[in-house]
């Protein structure tokens, strides 16, 4: 057991090792490799590791963030992620996964570069599971949402996003069921060329919004179908019901809403090409931001999401390739609030050897608020 126990050290050593002095470019380090043989239990483990590190600089113009730590520059979704995949029998495995967020620097307190009271750290992801080619996948814990995955993340594929997607409108994506959705039992199979998602939402905790008031999901549930029309051709759709209640602890006054959001997108990817677009329908989801239990959320909104841009090949001088695009959304409340909000934009990503890339925006906004116009900056390292 010792003997085993010092393998598998050596084997996390030597990866991290590698990982970081090689900059393994864009892909997992496997740590441990699966291949099961009898009387060794470890062989039947496949272990990974992988993060992203994210410098980005945020500048609106006029006064709106005048002073912010995002123009300052801040942390822009660092983040380092765990897998196992242990093979149990049959074409049957017990997989594990974990995501930890860290805000570096918060860590290092460097001063105007951060939120006040940010956190260190945070848990993006956590679950674990049963995987079978067979009878699909079954996880529970905190995972990307079914909407996230058939619907979200076919746009979420530019810095300045989600502006007009349900999970990033409601009241926090990793209690509303939208985004990384907490305390979810989770199932994906496949039949065909369509991939079948369905979860199920528990109760959860409370969540403060800072406001004063409460918000607790009390259960829910998603369906979605993420359909392979061709090989580069995928359309998929979802629907997310959350029963959340509002409650002011101070009055006691309190109100149960029913959350909606439904949602499709497509994704083709012919050759070097890259489109997307997607929208949904909010029902009850967006915030009216009125501290008030009985209209805390607006009855109907709508939002839509466009992308498109072209990966042009270099291979000279460490730059791997060149990507300009085009991006945009449009998210306008029905009823609730008299909020609209317009963004397009242009972008180019620079992706260079060893797992390093650019993404550099500008992003032209008209919205009821009068915000400004962004430039986005952001520097990244994959591996």
């Amino acid at each position: 057991m010792a003997h085993k126990i010092s393998r598998l050290a050596r084997g996390v050593a030597v990866g991290l090792i590698a990982g970081c002095t090689a900059f393994a470019a864009q892909a997992e380090i496997t740590l441990l490799k699966q291949d099961p043989q009898a009387g060794d239990p470890l062989s039947r483990l496949n272990f990974t590791v992988g993060g992203s590190i994210r410098p980005q600089f945020n500048m609106m113009t006029g006064d709106g963030d005048k002073g912010s730590y995002k123009r300052n520059g801040f942390d822009g979704g660092t983040r380092f992620r765990f897998a196992a995949d242990y093979y149990l029998f049959d074409d049957i495995s017990w997989i594990s996964y974990y995501e930890l967020g860290v805000n570096i620097p918060a860590l290092f307190d460097w001063d105007n570069h951060y939120a006040d009271g940010a956190n260190n750290t945070s848990r993006r992801m956590l679950y674990t599971g049963l995987k079978s080619n067979t009878w699909g996948q079954l996880t529970f814990g905190q995972q990307n949402s079914v909407y996230y995955d058939v619907v979200g993340a076919k746009t979420d594929i530019w810095d300045y996003d989600m502006l007009a997607q349900a999970p990033g409108n409601g009241i926090n994506g990793d209690y509303d069921g939208s985004y990384r959705s907490r305390k979810m039992l989770k199932y994906k199979k496949t039949f065909g060329d369509a991939d079948v998602y369905a979860s199920y939402l528990f109760n959860d905790s409370d969540y403060l919004p800072g406001n004063g008031l409460r918000y607790k999901r009390k259960g829910g549930g998603s369906l979605g179908v993420d359909y392979h029309l061709t090989r580069d051709l995928t359309w998929g759709t979802a629907w997310n019901y959350t029963r959340a209640e509002m409650r002011d602890p101070t009055g006691g006054d309190s109100k149960t809403y029913d959350q909606n959001i439904l949602g499709t997108a497509l994704s083709w990817k012919p050759d070097n090409w890259t489109f997307s677009f997607g929208g949904g329908w909010y029902n009850n989801f967006l915030t009216t931001k009125q501290t008030d239990v009985h209209n805390y959320f607006a009855g109907d909104a709508w939002g839509i999401e466009y992308y498109a841009g072209y990966t042009a090949p270099v291979g000279q001088y460490a730059l791997k390739s060149v990507t300009p695009y085009v991006m945009g959304d449009r998210l306008e409340y029905v009823s609730g609030r008299n909020y609209q909000r317009i963004d397009n934009g242009l972008g180019v990503t620079f992706q260079f050897d060893y797992g390093f890339r650019t993404d550099v925006e500008h992003v032209f906004t008209s919205s009821t608020d009068n915000l400004g116009d962004m430039t986005v900056v952001r520097l990244r390292y994959d591996f």
